[in-house]
């Protein structure tokens, strides 16, 4: 049975954002910091900036347990904090709402199509909601019902989104293997 909470446990974080110690590793910072930030940043620089993010509040996403395992990752937080959709000219904000966005899902092999992706969307918009966000945004990809690129589903798809009940807002100028991001909005309010 999986169960889903925010990210408070580095080392469950490190589990799933960078398993093999990878210089290059992400750590679903870029959204989060400047490109020059992210570009100058590396191997352990980034550990450190996820470590201090997991030590504050919010947490910087959620993670899926399977019991005591972490199974998977959910990047979300305020879009405000995200300073690369600060200032996106590919996915500019749709209003003045204090959204917060998922940026990113990451899970392991061993867990796909096992319904973790859900699960984590759905702790994602609980956690949200428990820290009072009006609305919860995504910027997924619209597959159009072929396989994509596993690089380029870690924005989640439009098919997940609308599951979880979020509706197609508009198109964006981002693209993913080639294929439209949709700006999609649920509204907790």
């Amino acid at each position: 049975m999986l169960s889903v909470r925010p990210a408070s446990r580095f080392e469950d974080v490190a589990a799933i954002l960078n398993p093999g110690g990878n210089e290059r590793a992400c750590w679903c910072l870029a959204y989060r910091i400047t490109s020059a930030e992210y570009s100058a940043l590396r191997g352990e620089e980034r550990a450190d900036r996820v470590r201090g993010l997991c030590a504050d509040e919010p947490k910087p996403g959620v993670l899926a347990y399977d019991g005591a395992t972490p199974a998977g990752w959910c990047g979300v937080s305020p879009r405000s904090r995200m300073e690369r959709l600060v200032r996106s000219r590919t996915m500019p904000p749709l209003d003045d709402l204090p959204v917060w966005s998922v940026v990113c899902f990451v899970v392991p092999s061993p867990y796909r199509g096992r319904g973790v992706s859900a699960a984590l969307l759905a702790g994602a918009v609980g956690y949200a909601r428990e820290c009072g966000a009006p609305a919860v945004e995504g910027y997924p990809v619209d597959t159009e019902g072929a396989r994509i690129n596993s690089s380029a589903a870690h924005v989640g798809t439009t098919t997940l989104f609308e599951a979880a009940g979020f509706e197609r807002i508009r198109p964006t100028a981002a693209r993913a293997d080639r294929r439209v991001r949709w700006l999609m909005r649920l509204d907790l309010a």
